[in-house]
């Protein structure tokens, strides 16, 4: 009876070893991530675009499946300050963002970013430092614009909204000077809304290097961040990089 008990007891420890070790095994074979919702050709509303590609075929790599969760930019952020989610997606390194999350080496892309104005309505400036003292600029809430931003921004009268559209509206019925927008997304949303001949772009803001930006909440957050590099980086080897980059048309 005591033998059958020891054996019974064996077995039921080997049985928990066994199970946590399956459990530990998939929580390090996901990584669930916020992104956002309105960044098209990057991040779309569907859960699409060349991030979703970049991010998925990396981790893809390492042996972890990406799990994610389409919200706005400005709730993806929140989310993985708080550690509801492991990272975020589209984020730029600054001195904005790097108190707030671990990142990475390897960039995804870089994307350029540029003043937008009305054709009806053009700016008296050249550059962005040559914009007159309280020109009124519509911005997405939550994106980041670079380091020179904050020191710009003090000689402008900003007016965040929560989507592209909203900005090129905006412009379109002369409600503010300027849009700061992305190039490759204004692009599109331009073309979409039918604009091309109204809403023109004027001169560079900055160049982003965008990145997954991990939660700092996370224990495992350093191991995903070095799994997303490595990654990349033999996805460049590869030619797979090039490859997703050419067939998005970027």
């Amino acid at each position: 009876m005591r033998m059958r008990s020891g054996i019974i007891a064996v077995l039921t420890c080997f049985i928990y070893m066994f199970s946590s070790t399956l459990a530990w095994a998939e929580a390090e074979t996901k990584v669930l991530l916020a992104a956002e919702d309105s960044w098209p050709p990057f991040a779309d509303r569907t859960g699409q675009g060349l991030s979703h590609q970049l991010i998925t075929a990396a981790f893809s790599i390492e042996h972890i499946q990406v799990e994610s969760l389409v919200v706005p930019y400005s709730r993806a952020l929140m989310m993985a300050r708080k550690g509801q989610v492991q990272g975020v997606f589209n984020v730029t390194r600054e001195r904005s963002t790097e108190p707030d999350f671990l990142f990475g080496e390897e960039p995804l892309f870089v994307a350029n970013a540029s003043f937008y104005y009305n054709r009806n309505r053009p700016l008296n400036a050249q550059n962005k430092w040559q914009l007159p003292k309280g020109s009124v600029v519509g911005i997405i809430k939550g994106y980041e614009y670079g380091d020179e931003f904050a020191k710009l921004s003090r000689q402008l009268q900003l007016v965040p909204v929560a989507s592209q559209e909203q900005l090129l509206n905006l412009l379109l019925l002369n409600r503010i000077d300027a849009a700061i927008m992305f190039d490759k997304v204004a692009e599109g949303f331009i073309k979409r809304m039918g604009v091309e001949e109204e809403i023109l772009p004027a001169f560079s803001n900055h160049q982003s290097r965008i990145f997954l930006a991990f939660s700092l909440q996370n224990a495992s957050s350093p191991k995903l961040a070095k799994a997303l590099d490595e990654g990349l980086r033999q996805m460049k080897q590869s030619g797979q990089y090039q490859q997703i980059i050419s067939s998005s048309r970027l």
